[in-house]
């Protein structure tokens, strides 16, 4: 498999903090990684940097082999919505707009006229487990269905890498089971890769590979064979 996305060197600093000190990372096709490590460790901001949402101080982040992290501000950001889907923690749905028409926000922000953008968004709703919710809005859907609207949006733009900051960390234990499981066999059958920040070693457990990030530093690298 080809590599989509990569790591070289990175450093970032805030102040006389070092976040990052000299980090390397490479996902590749349908991959999934978690990353995890201590409050503090620099996991946040290594996902952060390779999203293009933070600019390195050394060392660069490619896309399909490519430079992004010195692109300009508008470029970076048309590269953030058309090639990368985002699902957080707390799913950041829109209150005011139903199921189908906040996974189809990102088409729509593209120009995809908004019957189009909900026709291709409501195709996610069935591998979801969704079917029959398209018009409720999110305060009519429970955490573990708010969180699968939250990933068929990320999906919705076919993108090369998914990046999920604590995606599950507002959700039970069994709810948070049954989350990780479609995000990680979805963002694999798309072809896309996966990056996730994670606390919780169960939720990483579901991963092809697991890093450690302590101090700025990869403290240890795993890698798991998921079926």
């Amino acid at each position: 498999m080809h590599s989509v996305l990569a790591g070289h060197g990175l450093v970032k600093k805030y102040g006389s903090t070092t976040a990052l000190a000299g980090v390397d990372v490479e996902v590749r096709e349908r991959d999934s990684l978690a990353i995890m490590g201590p409050s503090g460790s620099g996991k946040s901001t290594l996902l952060h940097t390779l999203a293009g949402i933070v600019r390195p101080d050394g060392g660069q982040v490619l896309l399909r082999g490519e430079r992004i992290d010195n692109l300009g501000e508008n470029k970076l950001s048309a590269l953030r919505r058309k090639r990368f889907g985002f699902v957080f923690q707390s799913g950041q749905l829109l209150p005011e707009l139903p199921a189908e028409e906040n996974v189809a926000l990102p088409l729509m922000l593209e120009g995809t006229p908004r019957r189009q953008a909900v026709k291709r968004a409501r195709r996610w709703f069935a591998p979801l487990g969704l079917d029959g919710l398209e018009g409720r809005r999110p305060g009519q859907l429970s955490g573990g269905q708010a969180q699968r609207v939250a990933i068929a949006r990320a999906l919705a733009v076919e993108p090369d890498v998914v990046f999920a900051d604590e995606p599950t960390g507002a959700l039970d234990q069994a709810t948070s089971t049954e989350v990780i499981r479609l995000l990680t066999s979805v963002t694999r059958e798309q072809g896309a890769a996966l990056v996730m920040v994670t606390h919780d070693a169960d939720v990483a457990a579901h991963c092809d590979h697991i890093l450690h990030v302590r101090d700025g530093l990869i403290s240890n690298y795993s890698q798991y064979t998921v079926a």
